[in-house]
């Protein structure tokens, strides 16, 4: 028997890069009859947080946090710029987004919802909970990025809230086993 190493698995994505000069002040009425709740996770354990990022970003391929240490993720992630708040629903975790704030910049860095708890009407809802974290501080501008490994939906639901692409380019990812 031999064994083969395996060449890891690379794919080619289009990133599109968003902004929001303004807040939008949009009024989005959280879903009917779900018993939510929105919590700051401050300074989240880490392995509640890889359980997240996994929850919401495996299906999408989101590889960069995986890639890091405990200590690498530990500082990025208990920052004093970064804020991580998560979505519960009747109780179990159902999404999170991270808001990193750079000065005048604030940049949306992570948002999603786990697959179960995905298609309730709860992005909408809780892109604009993330939208209104990221303009808390009154910064210039607020950004955000996905890729075309993201959700079919994210893009339009990032546009339809008031981001505006303004670049795109193209990363080639390499996927875990």
């Amino acid at each position: 028997m031999s064994s083969r190493s395996k060449k890891p698995r690379t794919v080619e994505t289009t990133v599109t890069y968003l902004e929001m000069t303004a807040h939008p002040h949009h009024h989005v009425p959280p879903p009917a009859n779900l018993k939510l709740m929105l919590l700051k996770a401050e300074k989240p354990p880490l392995q509640y947080y890889r359980y997240l990022y996994d929850a919401v970003g495996r299906p999408f391929h989101w590889v960069d946090r995986r890639a890091l240490t405990d200590e690498e993720l530990v500082g990025l992630i208990h920052s004093a710029n970064v804020d991580i708040y998560v979505l519960y629903v009747a109780g179990s975790p159902a999404g999170f987004f991270e808001v990193d704030r750079q000065g005048s910049e604030v940049e949306l860095k992570y948002f999603g919802l786990a697959r179960d708890f995905q298609g309730r009407g709860l992005g909408k809802w809780l892109l604009n909970e993330a939208i209104n974290c990221c303009w808390a501080g009154n910064p210039l501008r607020v950004i955000v990025d996905t890729c075309t490994l993201d959700s079919p939906a994210a893009l339009p639901l990032y546009q339809r809230m008031g981001f505006v692409p303004y670049d795109r380019k193209s990363r080639t990812v390499t996927l875990p086993d």
